[in-house]
Protein backbone atom coordinates (compact mmCIF):
# COMPACT_ATOMS: atom_id res chain seq x y z
CA UNK A 1 0.00 0.00 0.00
CA UNK A 2 1.41 3.11 -1.29
CA UNK A 3 1.58 6.42 1.40
CA UNK A 4 -0.19 9.54 0.99
CA UNK A 5 1.93 12.62 -0.12
CA UNK A 6 -0.94 14.89 0.83
CA UNK A 7 -0.96 16.92 3.86
CA UNK A 8 -4.83 17.38 3.79
CA UNK A 9 -7.36 14.50 3.03
CA UNK A 10 -9.14 14.76 -0.27
CA UNK A 11 -12.92 15.75 0.82
CA UNK A 12 -13.97 14.54 -2.45
CA UNK A 13 -13.39 10.46 -0.89
CA UNK A 14 -15.88 9.34 0.77
CA UNK A 15 -13.97 8.80 3.95
CA UNK A 16 -12.59 12.24 3.51
CA UNK A 17 -16.67 13.95 3.58
CA UNK A 18 -17.33 12.09 6.69
CA UNK A 19 -14.32 12.53 8.58
CA UNK A 20 -14.84 16.73 8.32
CA UNK A 21 -18.56 17.00 8.24
CA UNK A 22 -20.10 13.46 9.39
CA UNK A 23 -19.34 12.72 12.97
CA UNK A 24 -20.42 14.24 16.11
CA UNK A 25 -17.06 16.36 16.47
CA UNK A 26 -17.28 18.12 13.08
CA UNK A 27 -21.36 19.14 13.55
CA UNK A 28 -19.70 22.39 13.87
CA UNK A 29 -18.42 22.42 10.91
CA UNK A 30 -21.85 21.32 9.09
CA UNK A 31 -24.23 23.75 10.87
CA UNK A 32 -21.12 26.78 9.47
CA UNK A 33 -21.40 25.18 6.02
CA UNK A 34 -25.52 25.10 5.71
CA UNK A 35 -25.61 28.52 7.67
CA UNK A 36 -23.11 29.92 5.22
CA UNK A 37 -25.30 28.34 2.51
CA UNK A 38 -28.89 28.28 2.60
CA UNK A 39 -30.82 31.14 2.89
CA UNK A 40 -32.55 29.92 6.33
CA UNK A 41 -35.07 32.53 8.15
CA UNK A 42 -33.78 31.18 11.06
CA UNK A 43 -29.93 29.93 11.56
CA UNK A 44 -29.24 26.39 12.55
CA UNK A 45 -28.10 26.63 16.20
CA UNK A 46 -27.58 22.02 16.44
CA UNK A 47 -28.12 18.98 14.17
CA UNK A 48 -28.86 15.76 14.54
CA UNK A 49 -27.72 13.22 12.66
CA UNK A 50 -30.22 10.50 11.46
CA UNK A 51 -30.20 7.33 9.42
CA UNK A 52 -28.22 7.44 6.11
CA UNK A 53 -30.11 4.64 5.08
CA UNK A 54 -33.90 5.14 3.35
CA UNK A 55 -36.00 1.90 2.51
CA UNK A 56 -38.71 1.61 0.35
CA UNK A 57 -42.41 0.67 2.13
CA UNK A 58 -41.94 -2.79 0.84
CA UNK A 59 -38.89 -5.02 0.78
CA UNK A 60 -39.05 -5.37 -3.42
CA UNK A 61 -38.53 -1.54 -3.64
CA UNK A 62 -35.46 0.39 -3.76
CA UNK A 63 -33.17 2.30 -0.91
CA UNK A 64 -31.53 5.19 -0.54
CA UNK A 65 -28.23 6.12 1.06
CA UNK A 66 -27.10 9.34 1.84
CA UNK A 67 -23.86 10.79 2.23
CA UNK A 68 -25.24 13.02 4.80
CA UNK A 69 -28.78 12.89 6.18
CA UNK A 70 -29.71 15.26 9.57
CA UNK A 71 -32.13 17.23 10.75
CA UNK A 72 -32.06 20.68 12.97
CA UNK A 73 -33.89 22.15 15.62
CA UNK A 74 -36.77 23.94 13.91
CA UNK A 75 -37.17 20.43 12.06
CA UNK A 76 -35.95 21.40 9.05
CA UNK A 77 -34.24 18.06 7.05
CA UNK A 78 -30.91 18.04 5.35
CA UNK A 79 -29.37 15.40 2.95
CA UNK A 80 -26.06 16.47 1.69
CA UNK A 81 -24.42 14.75 -0.96
CA UNK A 82 -21.04 14.61 -2.64
CA UNK A 83 -20.57 13.68 -6.01
CA UNK A 84 -17.20 13.01 -7.30
CA UNK A 85 -17.50 12.60 -11.28
CA UNK A 86 -20.71 13.11 -13.29
CA UNK A 87 -23.55 11.47 -13.02
CA UNK A 88 -26.08 11.77 -16.22
CA UNK A 89 -29.16 11.60 -14.27
CA UNK A 90 -27.74 13.22 -11.30
CA UNK A 91 -31.06 15.85 -10.57
CA UNK A 92 -33.56 12.87 -10.98
CA UNK A 93 -31.54 11.09 -8.17
CA UNK A 94 -32.16 14.38 -6.13
CA UNK A 95 -35.69 14.30 -6.76
CA UNK A 96 -36.30 10.72 -5.86
CA UNK A 97 -33.94 10.95 -2.56
CA UNK A 98 -36.27 13.81 -1.33
CA UNK A 99 -39.52 11.51 -1.37
CA UNK A 100 -38.35 9.42 1.65
CA UNK A 101 -38.24 12.41 3.97
CA UNK A 102 -41.43 13.64 2.33
CA UNK A 103 -42.91 10.00 3.14
CA UNK A 104 -41.87 10.13 6.84
CA UNK A 105 -43.28 13.37 7.92
CA UNK A 106 -46.70 11.65 7.17
CA UNK A 107 -47.93 11.26 10.77
CA UNK A 108 -50.71 7.85 11.74
CA UNK A 109 -54.60 9.61 12.13
CA UNK A 110 -55.47 12.44 11.43
CA UNK A 111 -52.51 14.92 8.95
CA UNK A 112 -53.46 17.96 7.45
CA UNK A 113 -50.17 17.60 4.78
CA UNK A 114 -48.43 20.42 6.19
CA UNK A 115 -44.61 19.52 5.59
CA UNK A 116 -41.64 20.58 6.97
CA UNK A 117 -38.88 22.01 4.89
CA UNK A 118 -36.15 19.39 3.06
CA UNK A 119 -32.96 20.76 1.45
CA UNK A 120 -30.62 18.54 -0.84
CA UNK A 121 -27.39 19.79 -0.83
CA UNK A 122 -25.23 18.46 -4.06
CA UNK A 123 -21.32 19.52 -3.99
CA UNK A 124 -20.28 18.62 -7.06
CA UNK A 125 -17.05 18.04 -8.68
CA UNK A 126 -18.46 18.37 -12.12
CA UNK A 127 -20.61 20.92 -14.12
CA UNK A 128 -24.16 19.83 -14.86
CA UNK A 129 -25.72 20.10 -18.39
CA UNK A 130 -28.67 21.89 -17.07
CA UNK A 131 -27.14 24.80 -15.78
CA UNK A 132 -25.96 26.86 -18.93
CA UNK A 133 -24.98 29.85 -17.08
CA UNK A 134 -21.55 30.83 -14.91
CA UNK A 135 -22.78 30.93 -11.60
CA UNK A 136 -21.61 27.96 -9.35
CA UNK A 137 -24.45 27.53 -6.50
CA UNK A 138 -27.87 27.21 -7.79
CA UNK A 139 -30.71 27.55 -5.84
CA UNK A 140 -34.18 25.43 -7.31
CA UNK A 141 -37.40 25.46 -5.63
CA UNK A 142 -41.17 24.97 -7.01
CA UNK A 143 -42.35 27.78 -9.37
CA UNK A 144 -45.01 29.15 -11.28
CA UNK A 145 -42.88 28.80 -15.08
CA UNK A 146 -45.56 32.46 -16.30
CA UNK A 147 -45.32 33.74 -13.21
CA UNK A 148 -41.59 33.00 -11.70
CA UNK A 149 -43.47 33.34 -8.20
CA UNK A 150 -42.76 30.57 -5.96
CA UNK A 151 -45.28 27.65 -5.32
CA UNK A 152 -43.46 25.95 -2.10
CA UNK A 153 -40.66 26.89 -0.46
CA UNK A 154 -40.94 23.38 1.24
CA UNK A 155 -38.99 21.60 -1.52
CA UNK A 156 -35.46 23.11 -1.82
CA UNK A 157 -32.31 22.09 -4.23
CA UNK A 158 -29.21 23.70 -3.66
CA UNK A 159 -26.54 22.59 -6.33
CA UNK A 160 -22.98 23.57 -5.98
CA UNK A 161 -20.62 23.02 -9.39
CA UNK A 162 -17.07 23.85 -7.78
CA UNK A 163 -15.22 23.58 -11.55
CA UNK A 164 -16.97 26.63 -12.17
CA UNK A 165 -15.90 28.30 -8.55
CA UNK A 166 -12.56 30.20 -9.98
CA UNK A 167 -11.72 32.50 -7.22
CA UNK A 168 -8.39 32.76 -6.43
CA UNK A 169 -7.58 32.84 -2.24
CA UNK A 170 -7.03 36.63 -2.62
CA UNK A 171 -10.50 37.19 -4.05
CA UNK A 172 -12.57 35.52 -1.70
CA UNK A 173 -15.23 37.83 0.17
CA UNK A 174 -18.24 35.87 1.31
CA UNK A 175 -17.29 33.08 4.32
CA UNK A 176 -18.84 30.29 1.64
CA UNK A 177 -16.61 30.98 -0.98
CA UNK A 178 -13.68 30.12 1.87
CA UNK A 179 -15.89 26.86 2.20
CA UNK A 180 -15.43 26.54 -1.74
CA UNK A 181 -12.20 27.29 -1.96
CA UNK A 182 -11.40 24.93 0.74
CA UNK A 183 -13.43 21.66 -1.14
CA UNK A 184 -11.21 22.90 -4.12
CA UNK A 185 -8.01 23.28 -2.70
CA UNK A 186 -7.67 22.14 0.42
CA UNK A 187 -5.86 18.13 -0.84
CA UNK A 188 -3.36 19.97 -2.89
CA UNK A 189 -2.19 22.64 -0.16
CA UNK A 190 0.61 21.43 1.94
CA UNK A 191 0.00 23.97 5.32
CA UNK A 192 -2.90 26.20 6.46
CA UNK A 193 -3.30 29.60 4.72
CA UNK A 194 -2.82 32.45 7.02
CA UNK A 195 -6.43 33.52 5.75
CA UNK A 196 -8.15 30.78 7.48
CA UNK A 197 -6.14 31.00 10.75
CA UNK A 198 -8.87 31.99 14.03
CA UNK A 199 -11.92 30.45 11.74
CA UNK A 200 -13.83 27.64 12.29
CA UNK A 201 -12.17 26.44 8.37
CA UNK A 202 -9.12 26.10 10.59
CA UNK A 203 -10.74 23.14 11.97
CA UNK A 204 -11.71 21.72 8.85
CA UNK A 205 -7.89 22.09 8.18
CA UNK A 206 -7.08 20.30 11.00
CA UNK A 207 -9.79 17.60 10.93
CA UNK A 208 -8.42 17.11 7.26
CA UNK A 209 -4.83 16.58 8.27
CA UNK A 210 -3.56 13.26 7.48
CA UNK A 211 -0.61 12.66 9.57
CA UNK A 212 -3.62 13.24 13.02
CA UNK A 213 -5.56 9.80 11.28
CA UNK A 214 -5.25 6.56 13.53
CA UNK A 215 -3.04 4.21 11.82
CA UNK A 216 -6.16 2.34 11.02
CA UNK A 217 -8.11 5.41 9.87
CA UNK A 218 -5.11 6.20 7.30
CA UNK A 219 -5.02 2.20 6.28
CA UNK A 220 -8.68 3.19 4.95
CA UNK A 221 -8.31 6.27 3.41
CA UNK A 222 -5.74 4.55 1.36
CA UNK A 223 -8.45 2.04 0.17
CA UNK A 224 -10.94 4.84 0.11
CA UNK A 225 -8.32 6.99 -2.12
CA UNK A 226 -7.50 4.06 -4.39
CA UNK A 227 -11.58 3.51 -5.38
CA UNK A 228 -11.42 7.68 -6.24
CA UNK A 229 -8.38 7.34 -8.06
CA UNK A 230 -9.50 4.31 -10.21
CA UNK A 231 -13.17 5.49 -10.24
CA UNK A 232 -11.92 8.97 -11.93
CA UNK A 233 -9.16 7.36 -14.14
CA UNK A 234 -11.82 4.88 -15.43
CA UNK A 235 -14.06 8.03 -16.66
CA UNK A 236 -10.88 9.88 -17.84
CA UNK A 237 -10.09 6.81 -19.79
CA UNK A 238 -13.57 6.21 -20.81
CA UNK A 239 -14.20 9.64 -21.45
CA UNK A 240 -10.73 9.93 -24.01
CA UNK A 241 -11.50 6.38 -26.33
CA UNK A 242 -15.00 8.58 -26.44
CA UNK A 243 -13.18 11.16 -27.58
CA UNK A 244 -10.88 9.22 -30.57
CA UNK A 245 -13.78 7.70 -31.76
CA UNK A 246 -15.93 10.63 -32.23
CA UNK A 247 -12.96 12.36 -33.74
CA UNK A 248 -12.47 9.16 -36.31
CA UNK A 249 -16.43 9.45 -37.16
CA UNK A 250 -16.02 13.68 -37.18
CA UNK A 251 -13.40 12.83 -39.55
CA UNK A 252 -15.36 10.34 -41.78
CA UNK A 253 -18.43 12.15 -41.35
CA UNK A 254 -16.26 15.41 -42.23
CA UNK A 255 -14.46 13.89 -45.51
CA UNK A 256 -18.01 12.61 -46.88
CA UNK A 257 -19.40 16.19 -45.97
CA UNK A 258 -16.71 17.59 -47.37
CA UNK A 259 -16.50 15.62 -50.63
CA UNK A 260 -20.11 16.23 -51.74
CA UNK A 261 -19.50 19.93 -50.92
CA UNK A 262 -16.52 19.59 -52.88
CA UNK A 263 -18.61 18.03 -55.67
CA UNK A 264 -21.55 20.72 -55.16
CA UNK A 265 -18.97 23.30 -55.60
CA UNK A 266 -16.90 21.60 -58.40
CA UNK A 267 -20.12 21.57 -60.34
CA UNK A 268 -20.66 25.24 -59.61
CA UNK A 269 -18.04 26.81 -60.56
CA UNK A 270 -18.07 24.15 -63.70
CA UNK A 271 -20.75 25.18 -64.95
CA UNK A 272 -19.60 29.11 -64.38
CA UNK A 273 -16.47 28.40 -65.96
CA UNK A 274 -18.20 26.87 -69.09
CA UNK A 275 -20.91 29.43 -69.28
CA UNK A 276 -17.70 31.59 -69.49
CA UNK A 277 -16.25 29.69 -71.89
CA UNK A 278 -19.01 29.19 -73.93
CA UNK A 279 -20.10 32.72 -74.48
CA UNK A 280 -16.34 33.55 -74.61
CA UNK A 281 -16.66 31.12 -77.78
CA UNK A 282 -20.15 31.86 -79.00
CA UNK A 283 -18.51 35.52 -79.23
CA UNK A 284 -15.82 34.65 -81.40
CA UNK A 285 -17.92 32.18 -83.80
CA UNK A 286 -20.47 35.05 -84.00
CA UNK A 287 -17.70 37.34 -85.27
CA UNK A 288 -16.07 34.98 -87.33
CA UNK A 289 -19.83 34.14 -88.82
CA UNK A 290 -20.14 37.79 -89.60
CA UNK A 291 -16.73 38.64 -91.08
CA UNK A 292 -17.39 35.54 -93.26
CA UNK A 293 -20.50 37.22 -94.21
CA UNK A 294 -18.98 40.36 -94.89
CA UNK A 295 -16.53 39.00 -96.96
CA UNK A 296 -19.11 37.20 -99.00
CA UNK A 297 -20.84 40.70 -100.25
CA UNK A 298 -17.32 41.83 -101.13
CA UNK A 299 -16.15 38.85 -102.93
CA UNK A 300 -20.00 39.16 -105.59
CA UNK A 301 -18.58 42.39 -106.03
CA UNK A 302 -15.56 41.64 -107.27
CA UNK A 303 -13.53 43.53 -104.40
CA UNK A 304 -9.10 42.40 -104.11
CA UNK A 305 -8.82 40.02 -101.91
CA UNK A 306 -6.31 42.10 -99.98
CA UNK A 307 -8.91 44.63 -99.22
CA UNK A 308 -11.13 41.76 -98.34
CA UNK A 309 -8.37 40.67 -95.70
CA UNK A 310 -8.02 43.76 -94.08
CA UNK A 311 -11.51 44.75 -93.77
CA UNK A 312 -12.43 41.33 -92.28
CA UNK A 313 -9.39 39.58 -90.40
CA UNK A 314 -9.82 36.66 -92.45
CA UNK A 315 -6.85 34.94 -94.18
CA UNK A 316 -6.62 34.73 -97.89
CA UNK A 317 -6.95 31.01 -97.60
CA UNK A 318 -10.54 31.16 -95.37
CA UNK A 319 -11.30 34.05 -98.39
CA UNK A 320 -9.76 31.61 -101.25
CA UNK A 321 -12.53 28.82 -99.55
CA UNK A 322 -15.16 30.81 -100.04
CA UNK A 323 -14.47 31.71 -103.85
Amino acid sequence: MCLSNEVFINPFTDFGFKRIFGSEESKPLLISFLNDLLPLKCKIESITFKSTEKFGTTSEDRKAIYDLYCIDENKNEFIVELQRAEQKFFIDRALYYTTFPIQEQATRGSWNFELKPIYFVGILNFKVDEFKDDNYVHYCQIMDTNTKAKVSEKLNFIYIEIPKFKKSKEELSKHLEYWLYFFREVNKLKEIPKEFKGDILEDAFKRAEFLKLSKEQQHNYHINLKYYRDYINTLDTALERGIEKGIKRGIEKGEKIGLEKGIKKGEKIGIEKGEKIGIEKGIKEGEKQKAINIAKNLLKQNIDLNVIVISTGLSIEEIKELI
